[in-house]
């Protein structure tokens, strides 16, 4: 027997994410308190229209596609609908952009995340936030073109994550320590996910492997112990930093000019072009944010900047009735 329909409408929010972290390709991620996604979803029993409709979007600037089977939001609502038994009933989604396109803040698994969230919010919350880990990853794949939870995981749950297993699905839980801050800057490059995923060799030297492995176990110690010294030794990357800072300007300054001022790491955000740094307390943070944006600024680029803690929540319902 299917859950019953618990609201008529909810609007939900499903806040940016920093992936990899340097040394955690595609096994960690982190929520940050900032831009994200909202979708608005309703249930509609006097609709002629069958299923689910997308009957909005905002903030894409046209470049989204209504169809529901062919959007990362609609994808994993349409999941969530399968999985209780509800593919026959009416539902209208609206889906509003509050973040950048292709920035490398998880703007496709934020809005996956919040159509899985907003339909198990309208049956009254019949899934764990775990449970749809795997609906939006489903819709996130359609953007991505890979079927992992590194961006989708920290934005359901928040805090920081680390993917133990993809299949079985895994997912680890950790606080972010005392005085953690990011800088995250996103200089207005286009770096699309698929192709920087190209970028990534297939292969890595053992030495390499080991190196990278020696580092993301250092940095979930350094997590756990609040030893920023140890967490900044860690955020270096063997994967997919080498292969991919020249496609964003100005990087190696960015680096330098952050870890001058008292940053304890820096790294590319996702598959770029937005970048992040970690420092201890928010002062700290501030200034290495508005400095990083300098340095991209004086290469001719706009800027958007966030001056973040790590977001504790994840997916959010903003409102229902």
């Amino acid at each position: 027997m299917s859950p019953s329909i618990n609201s008529q409408e909810v609007s939900v929010f499903a806040p940016a994410t920093i992936a990899n972290l340097s040394c955690g390709y595609d096994v960690l991620g982190l929520a940050i308190d900032g831009p994200g996604d909202r979708v608005v979803l309703r249930h509609t029993p006097d609709s002629k229209t069958k299923g689910l409709s997308i009957t909005q979007i905002t903030g894409d600037e046209g470049k989204l596609t209504l169809d529901p089977f062919k959007n990362t939001a609609g994808v994993s609502a349409l999941s969530v609908l399968k999985s209780l038994g509800a593919e026959e009933e009416s539902f209208e989604m609206e889906i509003h952009k509050q973040m950048p396109f292709g920035s490398g803040l998880g703007s496709s698994a934020a809005s996956a995340v919040a159509g899985a969230f907003a339909v198990n919010a309208l049956f009254g919350e019949p899934l764990s936030k775990v449970d749809l880990i795997e609906h939006a990853m489903a819709g996130e794949a359609l953007a991505s073109g890979a079927f992992h939870a590194d961006n989708v995981a920290p934005c359901i749950l928040g805090n920081i994550t680390l993917i133990h297993s993809n299949s079985p699905l895994e997912v680890l839980e950790i606080e972010s320590p005392k005085n953690f801050y990011l800088s995250v800057v996103y200089p207005h490059l286009e770096i699309l996910t698929k192709e920087a995923r190209n970028l990534v060799p297939k292969m890595l030297p053992v030495a390499k492997a080991t190196q990278q492995a020696a580092h993301l176990g250092g940095l979930i110690a350094g997590l756990y112990s609040g030893d920023f010294n140890l967490i900044g030794k860690c955020l270096e990357d063997q994967i997919a930093e080498p292969n991919r800072k020249d496609l964003i300007t100005g990087f190696d300054e960015a680096q330098d000019v952050a870890l001058n001022i008292g940053a304890v790491g820096f790294g590319i955000s996702g598959s770029g072009p937005s970048v992040y740094a970690i420092s201890e307390g928010k002062q700290t943070a501030e200034q290495v944010t508005q400095c990083i944006a300098e340095v991209f600024e004086a290469c001719d680029l706009k800027c958007e900047t966030f001056t973040s803690g790590v977001n504790p929540n994840g997916a959010t319902i903003l409102s229902r009735r």
